[in-house]
């Protein structure tokens, strides 16, 4: 095993996904096809791909957290981009906070804070 490299969600449509996706996490993709959108994320890779049965009601068994700097405020402008609230931020214990989110297109997309995290 090399680690975590990329993440994946599943979108009902992948244009709109697109651009909510390169809103919130402030970039634009790199690889742009209506099969496979691709985003760089600090060396690992966010992926959408369109789903073959559409639905905003997926399974919340595994979720991927994305490290930030500031829980609260990264959560709030998700929520002022459209993201539903699912988990607001808590302490999981010391200093680190994780919260999610529900991204539009029913996605769990979770946050963390964790200062002690090194590559």
């Amino acid at each position: 095993m090399l680690g975590l490299q990329t993440t994946i969600y599943k979108v009902s449509d992948i244009d709109k996904a697109t651009e909510w996706y390169s809103k919130a996490f402030e970039t634009t993709p790199y690889f742009n096809e209506p099969y496979y959108v691709g985003f760089n994320i600090k060396g690992y890779e966010l992926g959408l791909q369109p789903e073959n049965l559409p639905t905003v009601e997926k399974v919340e068994s595994v979720v991927a957290y994305w490290g930030v700097e500031n829980i609260q405020e990264t959560y709030d402008r998700l929520i002022g981009l459209g993201a539903i609230e699912n988990e607001k931020p808590f302490n999981v214990g010391g200093e680190i906070l994780t919260a999610t989110v529900k991204d539009p297109f029913g996605n769990v997309l979770g946050l963390i804070y964790n200062p002690y995290f090194q590559l």
